[in-house]
C-alpha cells in the first residue's frame, strides 16, 4: 500500500506536500494504522460478568429512586 508521488515540473515543495497529504488521506492508510494502534483488548469473562452485575445494580437503584421520588 505504498503511495508514490513524484514532483511535477515547476511544482513547489509546498504543493508537493499538499498533494501527498491529500493522497494519504484518500487512501485511508492513517485510519487503518490508528485503528491498529489504539485497538482495545477484549474484556475477560470475569470483567464482563462484573460489568453486567454493575449495570443490573444501577437499573435496580434507579427504579427504587423513581418509586421513592416525590410526585410532581
Amino acid at each position: 500500500m505504498a503511495i508514490i508521488i513524484t514532483k511535477k515540473e515547476k511544482e513547489t515543495s509546498q504543493n508537493l506536500i499538499r498533494r501527498f497529504t491529500k493522497a494519504v488521506r484518500q487512501s485511508g492508510i492513517l485510519l487503518e494504522l490508528r485503528k491498529k494502534q489504539f485497538k482495545e483488548r477484549p474484556k475477560s469473562d470475569l470483567a464482563k460478568k462484573r460489568s453486567a452485575l454493575r449495570r443490573i445494580e444501577l437499573i435496580l437503584q434507579r427504579r427504587k429512586e423513581e418509586k421513592m421520588a416525590k410526585p410532581k
